[in-house]
C-alpha cells in the first residue's frame, strides 16, 4: 500500500556547494560557461530522451554541457522527467520525492502534478522522501535545466530494485505526449584506469547507440536501470540513438589512474 504523505513541502538541495556552486550566481555563471564551450552535437535525431552524466560538474559537467547545448536548441519543452539511480538508499520499484517542488540555488521548480500522479498510479511507484532528500543522480541535472528551459515542470524519479522492462512501460507512458522530454542521469565505468575506462565505455556507447541493453552489464552505467529502460522503449517505438560526448573524468580533471566514464547520448524519432 503506498504511503499517505503531504505534498506540502520543498525537496532542499543536498549537494551545493559540493558538486556544484552553492551560490546562485556562481552556479549560474558556471553552467553558462561549460554550455557556451560545448559543442552544439550534429545528429538527425529529435531528442526526446537524454542520456546525461551526473557527477560533480568539475567532472561530468562538460560531458553533460553537451547534451544540455543540445537541449538549449531545441523548442524548449515546459515538462520534464528526470530518472536517476538511488546511491545510497536500497528500496523496490520507484520513487517520488513526495514534495510539491524541488529546490537549487537557482529557485524553486514544480513538480508534475499530472506526471507524478500518472506514475505513483503504477504499483512500482511510491514516494520516498528518505530516498531523495541525499541524491545527487537528479539534483545535479536541475541547474543545467533551470539555465536551458527557464521555467519549467519536473517529475523526479529514483530507480530502486526494479526490472527495465517496467521502468520501461511507465516511461512509455509518460512520454506519449512529445512536449515531454525525459532525462536519464547515468555515468558509466567506475574507477578504472584512463586506457580500461576508455576500452570500456567505447564498448558501452556502441551498445547504447544500438539500442541494445542487453549487452550492458552491471559495472558499465550506474544507472544502467534508467538506460537499458530508455533504449528498451527506443526500439519498441524505431527510434534511434546518438552518442553526442564520450569522455572521463580523466580528460576533465586530469587525474588518470582512477577514472569515472561519461557519455551524452541523444535518443529520439529522425526529424
Amino acid at each position: 500500500m503506498k504511503q499517505d504523505q503531504s505534498r506540502g513541502s520543498v525537496r532542499s538541495p543536498s549537494v551545493a556547494g559540493s558538486f556544484y556552486p552553492s551560490h546562485s550566481e556562481e552556479l549560474r555563471a558556471s553552467v553558462d560557461d561549460m554550455l557556451a564551450a560545448a559543442t552544439l552535437p550534429e545528429t538527425e535525431i529529435r531528442g526526446r530522451f537524454l542520456i546525461v552524466p551526473h557527477a560533480g560538474y568539475r567532472y561530468s559537467g562538460p560531458v553533460a554541457a553537451t547534451a544540455y547545448r543540445f537541449l538549449a536548441a531545441m523548442p524548449h519543452p515546459r515538462r520534464v522527467v528526470v530518472v536517476g539511480p538511488s546511491h545510497f538508499i536500497a528500496f523496490p520499484g520507484l520513487a517520488t520525492p513526495g514534495t510539491e517542488s524541488l529546490a537549487t540555488p537557482l529557485g524553486v521548480i514544480a513538480a508534475d502534478v499530472e506526471l507524478t500522479a500518472m506514475a505513483e498510479a503504477h504499483p512500482a511507484v511510491v514516494p520516498n522522501r528518505v530516498a531523495h532528500a541525499r541524491e545527487h543522480s537528479i539534483e545535479v541535472q536541475l541547474p543545467f535545466l533551470q539555465v536551458v528551459l527557464g521555467e519549467f515542470f519536473v517529475l523526479s524519479l529514483l530507480t530502486g530494485a526494479v526490472e527495465p522492462e517496467t521502468v520501461a512501460v511507465l516511461l512509455d507512458e509518460l512520454i506519449e505526449n512529445e512536449e515531454i522530454v525525459a532525462v536519464i542521469s547515468s555515468d558509466l565505468s567506475h574507477y578504472l584506469d584512463y586506457e580500461a575506462a576508455r576500452v570500456r565505455d567505447t564498448r558501452s556507447a556502441r551498445a547504447i547507440v544500438a539500442l541494445r541493453p542487453d549487452d550492458l552489464a552491471w559495472g558499465d552505467a550506474c544507472g544502467l536501470t534508467g538506460v537499458q529502460a530508455a533504449l528498451l522503449v527506443a526500439g519498441d517505438r524505431g527510434w534511434g540513438c546518438s552518442l553526442v560526448d564520450l569522455r572521463s573524468s580523466g580528460d576533465t580533471a586530469g587525474d588518470r589512474n582512477s577514472v569515472v566514464g561519461y557519455g551524452s547520448f541523444v535518443i529520439g524519432p529522425a526529424r
